[in-house]
């Protein structure tokens, strides 16, 4: 199957992209740009943006389409807080992501880290803070934590349809993800929520139109929408490449379905473009 034209990418500023690459790398931080091989690095390190990720390089979880590696996790860094915090300051970054591995082995999942590293964050910055989070085993009291430093948004990605779910996320759980989304709504109705699909995995159009109206009847926000590109031979294969014309019918569809924000194309990843979603949002 041939990768079309659209999905090659774009030329991008290589010194502003090194600056921001050896930044990240003196500060002993992770991105899960560069972790999980995301095609649109290059245009966002250029752009001296990135997705930071946090409590280390390795996943407790093994998902079939994911370019993290599935290690034992690493001792938690003490000083990610602030090695983050002084990153994003000399990045000059007024709207920041953080996302994380998941990690299972922790009893709250992490979630006091990402506490931690907000605190930490907003103590020498003003900026605008966006989180990724997995899933925390479904454990309220670490989706709690985080409700209540209350980040501009709490971004969770469901990923894939429910059909798909078992044999591309085995250690995940649908329903539990639709959960999490809902609480968030429930706790704090004015924290924007937000979360991500990919296509070409086999879904059907039906499956995705199911998933798309459980996540709004979860009232998530914001979605994005994009192709998948598998990592390597080793992870699942691609079923279909979307034409931007189906990439369009799908935004069109979760507009009337009644999301604030779509956005959706080959190359969009949950981050792209995450500022102009969230000022969409928070100004209506």
């Amino acid at each position: 199957m041939l990768k079309p034209k659209y999905l090659k990418i774009k030329d991008f500023d290589r010194r502003k992209y090194l600056e921001t690459f050896q930044l990240i790398k003196k500060h002993n931080l992770n991105t899960v740009c560069l972790s999980a091989n995301c095609p649109n690095r290059y245009h966002c390190f250029s752009n001296g943006t990135a997705t930071f990720m946090i409590l280390g390089r390795y996943c407790t979880r093994n998902c079939r389409y994911c370019d993290i590696e599935n290690k034992k996790p690493e001792e938690l860094d003490e000083q990610e807080p602030v090695n983050l915090a002084l990153a994003i300051k000399k990045l000059n970054l007024d709207y920041v992501v953080i996302t994380s591995v998941t990690r299972d082995d922790l009893k709250d999942g992490g979630s006091n880290h990402f506490v931690d590293c907000i605190n930490e964050v907003r103590k020498i910055n003003d900026c605008k803070i966006e989180i990724l989070i997995p899933d925390f085993l479904g454990k309220k009291s670490s989706l709690d934590n985080l409700i209540q430093v209350r980040p501009e948004i709490i971004n969770h990605n469901i990923e894939t349809v429910k059909e798909l779910f078992s044999k591309l996320r085995p250690q995940g759980d649908y329903s539990k993800s639709i959960s999490l989304l809902k609480n968030i709504k429930n706790s704090n109705a004015d924290i924007i929520t937000k979360s991500g699909l990919m296509v070409g995995l086999g879904e059907t159009k039906n499956q995705l139109l199911n998933t798309l109206k459980d996540l709004k009847r979860a009232k998530v926000d914001i979605i994005t929408i994009g192709q998948y590109l598998a990592p390597s031979n080793k992870h699942a294969k691609i079923e279909k490449y979307y034409s931007e014309e189906e990439f369009l019918e799908l935004k069109n569809i979760a507009k009337e379905l009644g999301f604030k924000k779509v956005i959706s194309g080959p190359l969009v990843r949950s981050s792209y473009k995450a500022k102009e979603a969230y000022e969409k949002v928070a100004n209506t």
